[in-house]
């Protein structure tokens, strides 16, 4: 007898306006993550694999005589290549082995830069 008191009745709620396509895709928790994941791949992922994609080309096309920075800083000329490795003349017969992976790009500080026709020094 606890408790005992009026029951008041309840109606069902009004029911709620129907919703277009996209009011219901815009409250839609999952869209926020997926826009989320898009910005990601657009400006982290992709443009690190066109990076990783243009270096591997660079280092397929290594050839003798090709003056090359490596990731530790040394500047060298290319004096053998192999497979994995490659062997750098940084100074009169002071040759380095480093990995062909190693080397971060051709270098251009030891030539002279082009001149365009007509141009004059």
């Amino acid at each position: 007898m606890l408790f005992e008191a009026e029951a008041w009745a309840q109606s069902t709620p009004p029911a709620a306006p129907a919703q277009s396509f996209w009011e219901q895709l815009a409250t839609n928790p999952v869209v926020p993550i997926i826009l989320i994941f898009a910005v990601m791949y657009f400006l982290l992922i992709r443009p690190q694999t066109k990076k990783a994609r243009d270096h591997q080309k660079m280092l397929a096309g290594l050839k003798r005589n090709d003056e090359v920075v490596t990731t530790g800083g040394l500047v060298g000329r290319i004096a053998e290549l192999s497979d994995k490795l490659v062997t750098l003349e940084i100074a009169p017969n002071v040759r380095v082995r480093i990995e062909r992976n190693q080397i971060a790009a051709i270098s251009n500080y030891g030539r002279m830069p082009r001149r365009e026709k007509g141009e004059q020094s």
